[in-house]
């Protein structure tokens, strides 16, 4: 007779809750200029109008009973706080492992906000609202509602998270799907996100990989001069990748080695919160070091 399995324990609380800002405590410390940084000015406009779309996510204090410390959501805290607003809404996560201080959001990525867009607008936010909310005009947030259309759901799971911009979906729509999933790889291969390369490989994309209504267009004519230095810009940068790679592999091997360990020791709970209590100044550089994407040029 087999074994009833085990009853699967939840990472997070079911339900949120607002929580007094006051018992609310970072984890990490925000840099001292973001408060005069574009992207906290749109976030506390967005506050200000809409409210809070996403919940903080917090786990209870180890050293003060009754608070809690922020896993993701410091700006939107900080925000909240320069608005004077009482309470916050919060996701609770329980000890559990699988989600710990290193596992966090470090900004809101083009998908994601035309995600937040969307259920603002779902929830009977006008347009014009949220326009004056990310200060932007009435256009862009219309296009941004149309910023997935004609993108396949695997492209758009690989853009989610990466620092795309809004000008690589047009040149993206003008591929079939499968050229889609292949330009995007590349692209996250290169950490080359701009739509300058996006242009370049749909200028190389092959007829039968474009979408009808584009392949008209970009082929017409032959490329033209500016779509052949694309090319080549495309190629020297492949280029200056290789040798990247050749000149900073052992250093980086190191790199991720140290990383690796670092992260082991963030993904246990109990050190964490060791840390937190008696040494936090040791696990905002340990933080800091298992943020590291690469060594620096030169």
């Amino acid at each position: 007779m087999e074994k009833p399995p085990k009853p699967i324990r939840l990472a997070f609380e079911r339900d949120c809750f607002e929580i007094e800002l006051p018992s609310l405590h970072g984890s990490k410390v925000l840099p001292l200029a973001i408060k005069q940084s574009v992207k906290f000015q749109q976030i506390k406009a967005s506050v200000q109008a809409i409210g809070l779309v996403e919940p903080l996510v917090v786990i209870p204090h180890p050293a003060h009973q009754g608070d809690y410390m922020i896993l993701d959501g410091h700006v939107r805290a900080e925000a909240l706080r320069e608005l004077s607003v009482a309470r916050a809404l919060c996701l609770i996560s329980t000890d559990d492992e699988s989600f710990t201080y290193n596992k966090r959001v470090n900004r809101l990525s083009v998908v994601q906000e035309h995600r937040m867009i969307v259920r603002a607008a779902e929830r009977g936010v006008s347009v014009q609202r949220l326009a004056a909310a990310l200060g932007v005009s009435e256009y862009s947030i219309k296009a941004r509602f149309k910023l997935l259309d004609g993108i396949c759901d695997e492209a758009v799971r690989l853009l989610a998270d990466k620092p795309a911009t809004h000008g690589l979906f047009n040149s993206l729509r003008q591929m079939k799907p499968f050229r889609q999933i292949d330009a995007v790889q590349s692209m996250i291969g290169l950490n080359n996100y701009s739509v300058k390369l996006s242009l370049a490989m749909l200028q190389a994309t092959p007829p039968d990989q474009l979408a009808d209504e584009a392949r008209v267009k970009v082929h017409k004519g032959g490329p033209s001069e500016t779509l052949q230095r694309l090319q080549r810009e495309l190629a020297a940068v492949q280029s200056d990748t290789k040798l990247l790679e050749e000149s900073y592999g052992p250093a980086n091997l190191q790199l991720v080695i140290i990383k690796t360990y670092i992260k082991s020791l963030l993904d246990n709970v109990r050190i964490v919160r060791w840390l937190a209590k008696f040494q936090r100044e040791y696990l905002q550089q340990l933080q800091l070091i298992a943020d590291i994407k690469e060594l620096p040029s030169g």
